[in-house]
């Protein structure tokens, strides 16, 4: 049977799922364990699957969450004076302070029909409504994305200055 994330969680699979995130932000995705994570909660493996059917479930509500921390990070950053920046220098900050979380959301196909509805739509209007259009936002995510996963991932040559590759490709996307 397929896993998934119930529309609303309980209290205490919403105390399991914050401290998965826990485990998965502090050790990385091969800590991520539901043995480890019961150790962690004082518990026995078998009591998680009472709250939450497998671990896919478990890493959906976790990335259902994400969503939602994300959304509301980007649409305060798009406020501001330059929307398409603060929105990039927003998703660039999130991955280089929770590189883990990231990877989680990022790294594999996204089970949508098993997220919170409306998550990832919401955290991604407020990059259409600074792009202009659908499909230059997609291009400005792909571009974020690209150079955040090359910089996490050590890719740039030594002295390379980022800060001014952001800005020369976001100037290609301002309207």
């Amino acid at each position: 049977m397929a896993s998934s994330v119930p529309r609303e969680l309980s209290p205490r699979a919403q105390e399991i799922v914050a401290a998965a995130r826990e485990l998965l932000e502090e050790e990385g995705a091969d800590a991520l364990s539901m043995r480890r994570l019961a150790d962690r909660l004082g518990i026995r493996a078998p009591s998680i699957y009472k709250h939450l059917p497998d671990k896919r479930a478990l890493e959906n509500a976790i990335v259902s969450d994400l969503f939602e921390e994300v959304a509301a990070a980007f649409e305060a950053a798009a406020a501001g004076d330059d929307p398409l920046a603060g929105i990039t220098d927003t998703y660039r900050r999130f991955a280089r302070e929770h590189p883990h979380l990231f990877r989680l959301m990022t790294e594999r196909p996204l089970d949508r029909d098993r997220l919170t509805p409306g998550a990832e739509e919401r955290a991604a209007a407020p990059i259409v409504r600074a792009a202009g259009d659908p499909d230059t936002a997609r291009a400005v995510w792909a571009f974020a994305h690209g150079m955040t996963v090359l910089e996490l991932n050590g890719r740039f040559p030594p002295g390379a200055d980022l800060d001014a590759a952001w800005r020369r490709g976001l100037d290609a996307f301002r309207r």
